[in-house]
């Protein structure tokens, strides 16, 4: 499926926020479109779940995972070193729809399959250093809605959480990855699976 070419879209969300640059495009992709790449996804991507380190401690992951890149040898986070498969027609159609907003050159992208409520991706920041001094991060959402939780290192009454919607598109900029983390909780409450496209450039 080809991108058509269209007027950049406007954020929904634009936050003033300290020591960061966040935008969110709630309706980046059409319900047709964000349906095609949910099933081609869920289909076609080579799932895997696999052991990290956290804190000196070893645990699986509580979702699924898989990394594409067209020109990676290797990308390590968490203690984890995973080898990247190739970029599919798919993900480099949604790399293409990226650069109506944003002009970063991402060279990568990490994507998560929360299969229930269970999965989960706790308190963290994508400040790997193979990832640079402030990391830009674009994140694709299809699926279940999901809450997003963030805040600051420092000032604690800087704390928010946003639901991230079917064909969403969030970029996290600036010096975010610096100066906050960022969570997708665990819920109890009955949820379908959730895809996450993480796209990102490894130096």
């Amino acid at each position: 499926m080809g991108m058509p070419k269209t007027t950049p879209p406007t954020p929904n969300w634009q936050p003033e926020l300290p020591d960061a640059q966040l935008r969110y495009y709630q309706n980046f992709l059409s319900v047709d479109r964000a349906n095609h790449y949910y099933n081609t996804f869920l289909e076609t991507i080579p799932w895997q779940q696999d052991d990290v380190k956290v804190f000196g401690k070893v645990y699986t992951q509580p979702r699924l995972t898989s990394l594409h890149s067209n020109s990676l040898s290797t990308y390590t986070y968490s203690g984890l070193t995973l080898q990247p498969h190739p970029m599919t027609e798919a993900l480099l159609e949604l790399l293409h729809q990226i650069q109506t907003v944003s002009h970063h050159d991402f060279n990568c992208v990490l994507l998560n399959l929360y299969r229930n409520g269970a999965d989960s991706n706790g308190w963290h920041a994508d400040n790997e250093k193979e990832l640079g001094k402030h990391p830009q991060i674009a994140s694709y959402s299809f699926g279940a809605p999901r809450f997003f939780h963030f805040k600051h290192r420092k000032i604690k009454s800087q704390r928010h959480k946003m639901e991230l919607h079917h064909g969403s598109l969030l970029l996290m900029e600036g010096s975010m990855q610096e100066h906050w983390l960022h969570q997708i909780p665990k819920t109890k409450k009955p949820l379908q699976p959730r895809i996450n496209l993480t796209f990102r450039k490894i130096i």
